[in-house]
């Protein structure tokens, strides 16, 4: 199954109500808080044909600024 990093900018008031909306996606291994650039970073283990849906349902939520999808080679 291939793996996906998915890197995360929120709106500063919102991070940890994202973050437990993107716990909840399936195909999630792990996500967390990081301090810097990006505010979240979350892996996913998923079809590639849905790492594209996921990286746009997390799009989707409000107050998810931008996002960066680092899929497996």
């Amino acid at each position: 199954m291939p793996n996906a990093c998915i890197l995360i900018k929120t709106t500063t008031t919102a991070v940890e109500k994202i973050l437990q909306q993107v716990r909840k996606i399936s195909g999630m291994r792990k996500a967390y808080i990081a301090y810097g650039r990006w505010d979240i970073v979350a892996f996913f283990a998923a079809p590639i044909d849905e790492i594209g849906k996921i990286s746009a349902s997390i799009n989707s939520i409000e107050g998810v600024r931008t996002s960066e999808t680092l899929p497996e080679a």
